[in-house]
């Protein structure tokens, strides 16, 4: 799996924890819901910090909380 894998299904996993579509969840993190679409669909190149702290402000929980996740364990190697 790579970062960008794990970064979507850590989204889409959370918002089933908290009972939310990926569509709320942009509304209660002040994102468009172009911009969060993009990334779960695997359109965005790449997910900023920023914008994954903002979902984490929006899910009231914090970045390490947001990383603390076996999908990112193991993770493939990106640079070759």
């Amino acid at each position: 799996m790579t970062l960008k894998e794990a970064i979507i299904q850590r989204i889409l996993n959370l918002c089933g924890e908290h009972g939310l579509t990926v569509n709320k969840l942009s509304t209660v993190c002040g994102m468009t819901q172009s911009t969060l679409n993009n990334i779960v669909n695997g359109r965005n190149k790449s997910t900023t910090t920023s914008t994954i702290k903002k979902i984490c402000d929006g899910l009231d929980i914090t970045i390490a909380d947001f990383f603390d996740d076996p999908l990112f364990r193991n993770l493939e190697q990106e640079i070759k």
